[in-house]
């Protein structure tokens, strides 16, 4: 409906090849968060060990960011449904490779280690060219919407795909649940392979490593997409409480695992209420001020999720104080959890302008490397966030570091954006990089 703030399906109906597109991704995402999950709780069964499982993301870090940096620069070489294809099919291998092997009882710790990084890393180049895809298929006026439509699958990926891996294992095994997997991203291929041929727009002689470095000078002239990937590291590196979770619900807010799921779906649904409700935001001209004043909010959330903590903490409300006054407790565990809803909803807003920026400014010939980069500095910030965590929270203190990040957040974007006046005035009708 025109006007309406409910999400904008134009795209859908506009695009088929888009509307394919979208739907892959949405179905095959569901199915590529089940595996992840499966293969942390299988690594687990094997182990017994906490660090075995988090050494899965470690071993796949390397791999995943050379493969953004390589599959931009292959998605700007070739004809972009080709390397979208091969990617898919990589990926598509390494996922039934796991479920063959576990249907077989010869799954090991090293197996399920290098198959979940090979396809870490084919499922970033694919998601690259699928991004640097998306301008090709609609007009940039519709981008915004498009942005939103890709926050809804993202959303409905990491909220359906942990709950059915988690009740899939439980019943039925680890076969069965990499198999689903399996079955489910055949629709990624059905997304890809009816497209037109999408070759390169400008031939380029280099080699693929000149071509990376091409894409990493492009930044060097290109203020606005410098500006748009520096806020949202600093958005990352200082609003990401994740990894305090645990503590924090078995500490402060007297809850199990369960606490910890409210906790980390809050900002989940936080994320697809900011899609949902998108409607207008592609009326919204500029662009560099909306991500300002969004990545502003999320921090003010942030910051207050650290304040909730502190006040059951510092109040003598925690475990850890020996209360028992679990009915506060309770409330105060609601308003962090709504205080997280507020901040993915700020955080999906944001991405909305930032992707749109992305792939309205930035030359089809540079897309697929500018893709692949920050698909690089998204994968790698939170990887610094969670550091910044680690070490603050060794002060004693679980809230200081939402606290302190949230307002840290808030002035020196604020600060960062004030001096950048390319970026105050960008207009969503006139893009420049």
């Amino acid at each position: 409906m025109a006007g309406s703030h409910l999400l904008d399906i134009t795209p859908l109906r506009q695009s088929p090849a888009y509307a394919r597109l979208w739907a892959g991704q949405a179905v095959a995402g569901i199915g590529g968060q089940m595996t992840i999950v499966a293969v942390g709780l299988h690594i687990y069964e094997l182990t017994g060990e906490t660090f075995a499982v988090a050494l899965t993301g470690v071993i796949a870090l390397v791999p995943t960011i050379l493969a953004g940096l390589y599959g931009g620069a292959l998605a700007d070489a070739f004809d972009r449904r080709r390397v979208a294809l091969v990617a898919a099919i990589v990926s598509w291998c390494g996922t039934g490779t796991i479920a063959t092997l576990a249907w077989l009882g010869l799954e090991t710790v090293s197996t399920l280690y290098i198959l979940t990084a090979l396809v870490a890393s084919s499922a970033t180049i694919l998601s690259a060219t699928q991004s640097s895809i998306t301008p090709r298929l609609l007009p940039r006026e519709l981008l915004p919407a498009a942005a939103a439509l890709g926050g809804i699958a993202t959303g409905i990926s990491v909220t359906v795909g942990p709950a059915v891996a988690g009740v899939l294992v439980a019943a039925v095994g680890f076969p069965w649940t990499y198999s689903v997997d399996v079955v489910l991203f055949v629709a990624a291929f059905l997304g890809i392979l009816f497209f037109p041929p999408l070759p390169p727009t400008e031939k380029t002689e280099h080699t693929r490593l000149r071509s990376i470095v091409d894409g990493l000078k492009f930044l060097r002239d290109a203020p606005n997409i410098r500006m748009n990937f520096l806020v949202d590291i600093v958005a990352m590196v200082f609003g990401q409480p994740r990894v305090l979770y645990p503590a924090a619900a078995a500490l402060l807010l007297g809850g199990d695992a369960v606490t910890v799921g409210i906790l980390t779906a809050s900002f989940a649904v936080g994320a697809l209420l900011g899609s949902l409700f998108s409607g207008r935001l592609g009326r919204v001209r500029f662009h560099g001020v909306a991500i300002g004043r969004a990545i502003r909010v999320y921090g003010l959330f942030i910051a207050a999720f650290g304040i909730v903590l502190a006040v059951i903490s510092l109040g003598g409300f925690s475990v850890e104080s020996g209360s028992t006054d679990t009915t506060t407790r309770t409330g105060l565990t609601v308003v962090a959890a709504l205080m997280l809803v507020g901040a993915g909803a700020s955080d999906e807003i944001s991405a909305i302008f930032r992707s749109t920026m992305l792939q309205s400014a930035v030359p089809d010939h540079y897309r697929g490397r500018i893709q692949g980069l920050f698909i690089v500095v998204v994968t790698g910030g939170p990887r610094i966030g969670d550091l910044y965590v680690g070490i603050l929270s060794l002060l004693g203190a679980l809230w200081l570091p939402p606290a302190v990040g949230g307002f840290v957040i808030v002035g020196l974007v604020a600060l960062l954006i004030a001096r950048s006046k390319t970026f105050k005035d960008y207009d969503a009708l006139h893009p420049t990089p």
